[in-house]
């Protein structure tokens, strides 16, 4: 049997949407966590922001960690066995499928991003334990209902599932359009699911002062919030101990994590 084209989809059109020439969302946060999948524009707005902002290294890294913690108990405490992650990035190191399938290898996970160099790189992503699935769908935040759709072709939408949004609403700039399209992707999903949501959030000068850089450049904006507005993502919702919290802050498992950050984020349940 010939090998396999090493990426997912091998057409030019999808190589073509690869833009090296300006800063992207998904490999400036891959740089700051320490992946390679970037490029020169992207580390010289990373190092421009780390001039300006040091700590936004820390929020990559430890939004990473609620990550794990998050999923952790999603699947371990909740019983949770189905997950839709939504603005995946770029795969690193204990990735959502990695920690839920370490916990229970059957669940199964649906990553959703539209980014041209995710999806080159969706074969790192399309990894499995033999009882789960992972998959990966080219879709847009902004059709909900197309992403339910096409997601349920993994997943059943009849029992609960977790659904990722970390570190992707301050793409939105329209707070209000925001909290309308976690509401219509929750309003998919059955009682007993979960929304998991993290952000960087306008708590010190220095996050302020990174973001209106950011936004400086030619990436697609991405817009800090108060920790009022993270937690608007949740009405309706009951939140899982402690709330919205600093990620840092949600269930540590250890000392490692105990500084604030300025990104919160919180687990809650559908009723």
């Amino acid at each position: 049997m010939p090998d396999q084209d090493p990426r997912p989809d091998s057409s030019a059109d999808i190589l073509a949407r690869i833009d090296t020439s300006t800063p992207h969302s998904a490999r400036f946060w891959n740089y700051f966590v320490g992946g390679k999948d970037n490029y020169a524009k992207d580390r010289e707005l990373g190092d421009h922001i780390k001039e300006i902002f040091p700590g936004l290294v820390d929020v990559a890294r430890l939004s990473r960690h609620f990550l794990g913690r998050a999923v952790r108990h999603l699947a371990g405490e909740q019983g949770i066995r189905q997950f839709l992650d939504i603005g995946t990035g770029l795969p690193t190191a204990d990735n959502t499928h990695e920690v839920a399938q370490r916990t229970a290898p059957e669940c199964r996970i649906v990553y959703v991003d539209n980014d041209p160099l995710v999806l080159a790189h969706a074969r790192a992503l399309l990894t499995s334990t033999p009882e789960g699935e992972t998959a990966y769908i080219d879709a847009d935040l902004y059709d909900p209902e197309a992403i339910l759709r096409t997601a349920a072709k993994t997943l059943d939408l009849s029992k609960p599932v977790a659904l990722m949004i970390l570190n992707t609403l301050g793409h939105v700039a329209d707070y209000g359009q925001a909290r309308d399209l976690v509401g219509r992707l929750m309003a998919g999903l059955p009682a007993g699911s979960h929304l998991v949501v993290s952000d960087s959030t306008a708590t010190s000068e220095g996050m302020i002062a990174a973001s209106d850089a950011y936004n400086e450049s030619d990436a697609i904006p991405y817009y800090v919030r108060g920790v009022e507005e993270i937690g608007g993502f949740f009405d309706g919702l009951e939140l899982v101990e402690p709330g919205v919290v600093p990620v840092t802050r949600w269930r540590p498992e250890s000392a490692d994590d105990p500084m604030p950050v300025d990104a919160y984020g919180a687990v809650a349940r559908k009723p």
